[in-house]
């Protein structure tokens, strides 16, 4: 009220009132009014707001009454909408960077979150019998490139089980193809033999050697079956079931078990700190066994020595014997299935050093023959590792 009084008495008040588009009109009883700028008077007015045109100019009002004294405070609309405006303006705009912010976002969000769980769906509904691990790959959030490691292994594991499958599928096959096409020959043998028994009335002399060549025919299939079926296992071994192998202890055994088999033969085993290594105890045995039974049936040997030493790459393991041997250019033709060297006995199945030599890539290594000190066959096996030796206290 002050300063209104003031201001109606210098003959500056314009340049004592505020700065804007406001104006200011102060009323006291019977005095007249007194307003800043000077000139424009605002109309009394009941407390509130009001509009009023003022010079063609319309205004807004807010009037204050207190006893005989007002005070109204009036500014132009034009220049209240156009902040009005600014204010819309402002708010337009601020939504719209909030709302192209919300679309930024969220397309950085689809790509980052959402698009790698489509790509995997996609991967996911392309997957074929043909599929490879690599397929699946997807990256992004780490929720997505989870699932698509547990996918990828996934396929990981069927590969391996359907190469197993069709590994077994095709012994399966080599099975029923190399049986049919060895045991042909023996079992019309057998049948050529038994239908001379029983049509025509042989000498007591010819009849029991007709039933030995029977016989004789008869182990031979017995024991061709017998070398397959361990073929086909052999086939089926996974590295699942290899455990710790005491060597020396494995060749230990099989030098007593073939002494007793074979009366006539002396096997010794050569003193060595004992070997140990991850393998397949009845694999590597049955390796052993047949390389003795090679050397006896078909090496006419006497004499086998059997040793085994820790070596830069794993194990070597010999077995010398003082038979026959075998001529240098049959030996890697012989590891083949259903092959027999030139001093073979008629009654072998062909499939010993097949086993052997199918032991030897089970476990890595490999098998070969070659002159033996004792002037026979060396069978040497090579199989990798990392085999520990102890001496035995």
């Amino acid at each position: 009220v002050n300063a209104l009084l003031r201001a109606a008495m210098d003959s500056n008040a314009d340049e004592v009132a505020p700065k804007g588009n406001m104006v200011r009109t102060m009323r006291i009883g019977a005095l007249p009014p007194v307003s800043v700028p000077a000139g424009v008077d605002l109309p009394a007015l009941p407390s509130g707001y009001a509009d009023t045109t003022i010079h063609g100019v319309p205004y807004r009002v807010r009037t204050f009454t207190t006893g005989q004294a007002s005070i109204a405070l009036g500014e132009p609309l034009e220049y209240t909408q156009q902040r009005i405006d600014e204010q819309h303006t402002r708010v337009i705009l601020i939504c719209g960077s909030v709302i192209l912010g919300t679309f930024l976002v969220g397309g950085v969000m689809w790509l980052v979150m959402v698009n790698p769980f489509r790509l995997l769906a996609q991967q996911a509904r392309a997957i074929n019998a043909q599929s490879k691990p690599e397929d699946v790959q997807v990256r992004g959030v780490w929720e997505a490139v989870e699932i698509s490691e547990a996918v990828e292994g996934m396929l990981a594991r069927i590969g391996d089980e359907q190469a197993r499958t069709k590994a077994a599928l095709e012994s399966a096959r080599d099975f029923a193809a190399v049986s049919a096409h060895e045991l042909r020959t023996p079992l019309t043998a057998m049948r050529t033999n038994l239908e001379v028994l029983s049509t025509l009335d042989l000498p007591e002399e010819q009849r029991h050697e007709v039933l030995d060549d029977v016989i004789r025919t008869q182990t031979r299939i017995e024991t061709t079956l017998w070398a397959l079926e361990r073929l086909a296992q052999g086939e089926l071994s996974t590295a699942e079931d290899q455990v710790p192998v005491d060597i020396t202890d494995l060749l230990d055994r099989a030098a007593h078990d073939a002494m007793r088999i074979y009366p006539n033969l002396t096997v010794s085993l050569v003193p060595a700190p004992t070997v140990l290594m991850i393998g397949l105890p009845a694999g590597l045995r049955l390796a052993i066994d047949n390389a003795i039974t090679n050397a006896v049936k078909h090496g006419n040997a006497t004499e086998v020595q059997l040793s085994a030493v820790p070596s830069r790459e794993g194990v070597e393991i010999a077995v010398d014997d003082n038979g026959s041997g075998i001529p240098e250019a049959e030996r890697t033709v012989v590891f083949e299935r259903f092959s027999r060297g030139s001093n073979a006995s008629v009654s072998g199945s062909g499939l010993g050093l097949a086993l052997v030599a199918q032991q030897a890539e089970l476990h890595g290594g490999t098998a070969s023959l070659g002159q033996s000190p004792l002037g026979g066959a060396r069978l040497l096996l090579k199989l990798p590792g990392h085999p520990q030796a102890r001496t035995d206290a």
